[in-house]
């Protein structure tokens, strides 16, 4: 099988080694590539730009499938041209590509199927753009609508800012027609994600999730780049907030794509503001993220080739992927200059040391080869690599714990230089502050089957900010797993534990035998009994082992959840102010609604 890779950049450069290791794969070719790609494929000199010619190169040479790394030629109907050439191709047609490449399109889509997002219009008029900031007020997002190589999102502290970004995108025209519209929209707060799935048009296979820094500079300063760096997993996508984006974004998205005659294949990817239980899309893009391809990739167990075949087939259905349970972190090491104006073709010190980490691959971005091309085009693979882009090279590592991928990572940027090259020193670091904050509940399920009941509670502990850990646990099957959370609650800093489960719901008293802390029976309806049997094994508990025993099923899971937060909220006073509010809120919504009844 031949592979064509579209693109020159460190997504591109991961893509080929991932497709490298497939068994289905004889060549690839990269179009125009970089000096990493030419260790492990041929690179051919035409530019993403030049999509006819790219065509003809893949009937010249009987490609099998291409692969496209960026969004413009996307966005410039690729696929279009080559499926309608006969030519296998994975990624979005034209028409489904403006979920990226225009936010006017992807704001009005998010709209019409219900995908909660940032509030905010478009503009044409720069005089009603202006009018619209002062009216919205800082901190406040200004976009071009169009493609510009992520960076045409300015985040603006103040309406200054906001007013000088507006005349950037449609005075000075610094990114083109890009900018021609714009969005302005709500500032949203929280952590950012990265969720990216495959899709075929009809299922929806998520990757590995992730988490992208977008500002130059540590602790988040400095202009917006096109990614200084990513790690894998994201600890602030639990899997209840998995669950919730596939059911609340991307199936929606791919469906509602679907309902427009636009069906979507290849990849999407959505970058999400994760608040509390709040979930809101800041973007969509339709293809594999850079530097989030990178870790990514480092984690996928599965051949990546036959899950691209089956999205161009409609197979996807078929298929599921192997994770590496380890996680994985990139680097992004940069131009001094960068995102600004940059020198290049300075020469790369340390690349063989570096490579030589175990669990390490530098992949490469912005590099060349200082050798002339033969006659065909091609970089031979000897050479002095150079630097040839802003961001240079993604150092990428393995390590079984997020600290322990970063300082692989670290170690092995310590051992690459050139001059002036400059890279940020946290990546990682916001991953291992959520993973030290200690739980305050413990929330035990009988089977993993218990989720879509026991998801209402986490939702619970999510809005009162209270920090848990989930696990599954069987009362008959794994009863040592069950004792063994129950012992170890305490030390972990629980101060409650909430247990689910259906049947002979003997979890909860398991649990409780084993502990001090209050522990809240959740009754599930699982059998033909309609929640009768889990509710009397659950509430019926000897002298001396109580367990606190809710409602069968949600009304039950959501009571727990508040119980918690009110047994914690006696000593802690934000958890109470918080309840409070919670009831405040509630009053009122029963207030509007009786009041919609007064004729």
């Amino acid at each position: 099988m031949k592979v064509l890779i579209v693109g020159s950049g460190g997504r591109e450069h991961a893509l080929a080694w991932k497709i490298s290791q497939s068994r289905q794969v004889e060549t690839i070719y990269c179009t125009p590539g970089n000096a990493g790609t030419a260790s492990i494929a041929v690179n051919v000199d035409i530019g993403v730009d030049r999509i006819e010619d790219i065509a003809l190169f893949a009937l010249d040479n009987k490609i099998d499938l291409t692969v496209v790394g960026p969004e413009d030629p996307l966005a410039r109907g690729i696929v279009d041209i080559f499926e309608s050439k006969g030519l296998r191709i994975f990624g979005p047609s034209k028409q489904a590509a403006q979920l990226e490449s225009s936010k006017i399109f992807a704001k009005n889509i998010m709209e019409k199927y219900g995908i909660a997002a940032a509030r905010g219009r478009a503009f044409t008029d720069i005089e009603k753009a202006v009018n619209y900031v002062k009216q919205m007020g800082a901190p406040i997002v200004v976009k071009a609508d169009g493609l510009a190589a992520g960076k045409g999102v300015f985040v603006c502290a103040t309406e200054e800012e906001a007013m000088n970004a507006l005349n950037s995108l449609m005075v000075e025209s610094v990114f083109g027609d890009a900018g021609a519209r714009v969005v302005v929209e709500e500032c949203l707060g929280g952590e950012e994600a990265s969720f990216i799935a495959l899709t075929d048009g009809e299922t929806v296979l998520p990757l590995p999730t992730s988490q992208d820094h977008k500002r130059a500079f540590d602790d988040d300063q400095g202009p917006n780049t096109g990614g200084m760096g990513a790690y894998s997993p994201a600890p602030v996508l639990d899997f209840m907030l998995r669950r919730r984006v596939m059911n609340e974004v991307m199936i929606p998205a791919v469906k509602g794509m679907a309902a427009e005659g636009m069906p979507f294949k290849g990849v999407l990817y959505a970058g999400l503001m994760i608040h509390n239980d709040v979930i809101k899309v800041l973007e969509f893009n339709v293809r594999l993220g850079d530097p989030e391809t990178q870790p990514i990739l480092m984690r996928l167990k599965s051949d990546l080739v036959p899950l691209m075949d089956a999205c161009v087939d409609g197979r996807l259905h078929q298929f599921k992927t192997e994770i590496d349970h380890r996680s994985a972190m990139c680097v992004v090491m940069a131009a001094g200059g960068y995102p600004g104006p940059y020198e290049k073709g300075l020469p790369i010190d340390g690349l063989e040391a570096a490579s030589a980490l175990s669990d390490t691959m530098v992949f490469h971005a912005g590099t060349s080869k200082d050798s002339r091309m033969d006659d065909h085009g091609n970089i031979p693979e000897t050479g002095t690599v150079l630097t040839n882009g802003g961001r240079v090279l993604g150092v990428t590592a393995l390590g079984d714990t997020i600290k322990d991928a970063m300082d692989r990572a670290y170690e092995a940027c310590g051992k690459i230089s050139w001059k002036d090259s400059f890279h940020r020193r946290d990546i990682g670091a916001r991953a291992i502050a959520r993973l030290s904050i200690a739980p305050k509940v413990g929330v035990i399920m009988g089977s993993d089957s218990d989720l879509p009941i026991m998801e209402e509670t986490l939702k619970i502990l999510k809005k009162f900010k209270i920090p848990y850990e989930v696990t599954v646990a069987s009362a008959h099957r794994t009863p040592a797993r069950a004792e063994a959370f129950a012992k170890n609650a305490r030390k972990k800093g629980m101060g409650v534990i909430i247990a689910g489960a259906g049947h002979a719901a003997h979890l909860a008293g398991v649990i409780a035998a084993h502990t001090t802390l209050p522990v809240l029976g959740v009754p599930i309806d699982s059998s033909a009994l309609q929640g009768l049997d889990s509710l009397l094994s659950t509430v019926q508990m000897p002298p001396g082992v109580p367990v606190a025993t809710l409602a069968v099923g949600k009304p039950g899971a959501v009571n727990a959840g508040v119980l918690a937060a009110q047994i914690l909220g006696v000593s802690d006073p934000e958890i109470a102010i918080m309840l409070d509010r919670y009831k405040q809120d509630m009053a009122e919504k029963v207030n509007q609604k009786a009041e919609q009844l007064i004729w």
